[in-house]
């Protein structure tokens, strides 16, 4: 009797310890799953990102790779993509080297009818070269050819060679213009097709490059944060060789299921998992976003536009190989897109979330922000507001900004300008008046085009956005 209860106390702590030791590991699988899923989105957001703006052209567009997409018109909110310029044109072309070899971006000189400023990136969003009037060229215009991973063949003279870590990427190109009117705009768009996207191979005879207009298509681009981004990144982990400074990424992304030549087909279990994980991530990102970037100037809520790791990180190809700003990265890339070879050579940008009382903007207040005179810029300068949650153009809003190339905009008599931000513009000042949503919040950029040594020097101050009492 005593023999036989031995052995039955003996089996059931042998079954608790099995069935909690499985416990055990099924939880610690959990937790491994959904740590990886979580690092895993921090460090593939820049090329999502990317593949997300070339889904959308290739759903809902005509466009297609190695070709250009414009929008027609300066941007308005139809264009939900992260943070862009509405007082300029955007020339997009989504290049992939692997199926035709080396692509050529050539880009016309600027002269009295036009000039332009543009980025070449790879997938990872990491800058390849500036182009255009303040680009390498400084304006003389030039043929550049991206190269293929490994590519070893020589090149022709006559080209700038951009050796690319992947396949793919994108040229973005900004037309400037002289004013809104009709007429500039036409002007613009003249200018920008003069820009040419070939294969190097047709070099002697290329084809025609094809332009399509899509300022009409609601260009939706904003970050997913649900079961699609993981869809993303795997399409970009199969299209893309590994980069060496990556690969430790391998298992990590094994673990969520990633896995290149492999079908990423996760279970229910592991769906629900990854879903918390990118929330988790999700608010990671955007706490770290709302602590704010170092100020411009000591004191300012104006900021830099990103941290400066990753600034330096995406625009030298992570040259110094005692660092790789993965989270800062990718903070950066869920409210922005593009990476820029020399910041501040060609443009510059400034980010506000708080106003002049460290207070977060409100759509339903009103703000002033008073632009000093003799802004220290070669070209022109501009604040846009866009919504606080989206990083994206305030929807159905009549406009998005001002600028100093919009001719209607007041200047006081001291040669500063008032803009202001509210649901209704103040009497009398509605061509100095930037439209919000009162039921949402708003975050401003103001852009200098041409910055000039004063502006780094600090000499000129952009002062904070100050909230005015209701009227």
């Amino acid at each position: 009797m005593r023999q036989g209860l031995k052995i039955a106390c003996a089996i059931a702590i042998t079954a608790f310890t099995v069935t909690t030791s499985i416990r055990a590991q099924n939880l610690t699988g959990v937790q491994l799953l959904r740590s990886r899923a979580v690092e895993t989105v921090i460090w593939g957001m820049s090329a999502v990102n990317t593949d997300l703006m070339r889904q959308e052209m290739l759903t809902k567009t005509t466009g297609k790779v190695n070709h250009f997409i414009y929008w027609g018109r300066p941007l308005d909110y139809h264009n939900q993509t992260l943070t862009p310029n509405p007082d300029t044109l955007y020339f997009m072309a989504f290049f992939n080297t692997k199926d035709v070899g080396p692509i050529v971006l050539e880009v016309p000189p600027g002269d009295a009818n036009g000039s332009l400023n543009g980025n070449i990136v790879t997938v990872w969003q990491t800058s390849l070269e500036d182009v255009g009037l303040l680009g390498i060229d400084k304006g003389a215009g030039g043929k550049f050819v991206i190269l293929p991973p490994g590519y070893k063949d020589k090149v022709p003279d006559g080209y700038t060679v951009l050796p690319a870590d992947t396949y793919s990427g994108y040229a973005l190109v900004r037309s400037n213009l002289k004013s809104h009117s009709d007429a500039d705009v036409a002007s613009s768009i003249a200018y920008a097709k003069r820009t040419k996207l070939y294969p190097l191979s047709t070099a002697a005879n290329p084809p025609e490059t094809v332009f399509t207009d899509v300022k009409d298509v609601n260009y939706d681009t904003t970050i997913r944060y649900d079961l699609s981004f993981f869809q993303s990144l795997n399409r970009v982990v199969q299209d893309e060789p590994w980069i060496e400074r990556d690969r430790a990424m391998i298992d990590q992304l094994r673990t969520i299921g990633i896995e290149k030549g492999k079908p990423f087909t996760p279970d229910g279990a592991t769906q629900r998992v990854l879903t918390a994980a990118i929330g988790e991530a999700k608010e990671i990102l955007a706490q770290r976003y709302d602590a704010g970037f170092p100020p411009f100037w000591e004191k300012s809520h104006w900021t830099l536009p990103a941290l400066p790791e990753a600034i330096e990180g995406q625009g030298t190809t992570y040259a110094n190989h005692d660092k790789y700003a993965v989270d800062a990265r990718g903070v950066g890339y869920t409210y922005a897109y593009i990476a820029i070879k020399r910041l501040g050579a060609g443009q510059f940008y400034l980010i506000s979330i708080r106003d002049k009382d460290g207070q977060p903007y409100d759509g339903s207040k009103t703000y002033r922000l008073r632009v000093p005179p003799n802004v220290p810029i070669e070209q022109y300068w501009s604040v846009t507001a866009y919504d606080r949650q989206t990083h994206a153009l305030i929807k159905n809003m009549p406009r998005a900004s001002r600028a100093s190339n919009a001719a209607e905009v007041q200047k006081n008599a001291d040669g500063s300008v008032d803009i202001y931000f509210s649901q209704k513009p103040p009497a009398g000042k509605e061509a100095n008046w930037v439209p919000t949503d009162p039921q949402r919040g708003f975050e401003l950029m103001f852009r200098l085009y041409g910055p000039k040594k004063e502006f780094f020097d600090k000499v000129w101050v952009l002062p904070d956005v100050e909230r005015l009492a209701a009227q």
